[in-house]
């Protein structure tokens, strides 16, 4: 049986040669790669529905990225979304290194396959910088979770911060990786 190889060796060895000859870069330093990873999940629609225990999302995000995530508040008061300041409206976490690309790989090869009726995901949820988001309407396609034990289904939103200099560029970096793009 061959030893598979984790996601980042991979890059380093295989993929990022082959970018620098795509993109046509004089320097290694210039291919573009990943730097970041950022879960996060709005307590919004909790919140509409009078609900203020967020445990079980901070739970499932825990479980989902591997690592806690952090309770954020807001900064101001805005009156016509009845939000006050300090209020807690959303939680996030940022994967970085090793398991960045445990987690990228994971996406890839699990979690997409797992979402209902899947053709794709879209060229165009690029920002302009080469980064890319990603939004799922259930939390339950991860398989962290198991969906006998879910108390409320939630959203994720999915943010790839890459080092990539236009939008070009990040989707070549991520078509290397595997992203499953329409065609």
């Amino acid at each position: 049986m061959a030893k598979v190889k984790d996601l980042q060796t991979e890059f380093k060895e295989k993929l990022a040669p082959e970018l620098q000859k795509k993109l046509e870069l004089k320097n290694v330093n210039a291919v573009p790669k990943l730097e970041k990873v950022t879960v996060n999940v709005g307590f919004g629609s909790l919140i509409n529905s009078g609900n203020k225990d967020f445990e079980f999302i901070i739970d499932n995000i825990a479980s989902i990225a591997g690592q806690k995530p952090v309770v954020k508040e807001a900064k101001k008061s805005i009156s016509n979304f009845k939000l006050r300041e300090g209020s807690k409206i959303g939680t996030a976490v940022t994967i970085r290194g090793k398991k960045m690309y445990d987690f990228v790989n994971k996406l890839i090869n699990i979690v997409f396959p797992r979402v209902r009726d899947f053709r794709g995901i879209s060229k165009k949820a690029f920002d302009g910088n080469g980064n890319y988001s990603i939004g799922f309407k259930e939390h339950t396609v991860f398989p962290e979770i198991s969906p006998d034990d879910v108390i409320k289904f939630h959203g994720v939103q999915i943010s790839i911060t890459t080092s990539a200099i236009d939008d070009e560029q990040g989707l070549a970096l991520l078509e290397a990786f595997g992203f499953p793009f329409k065609k």
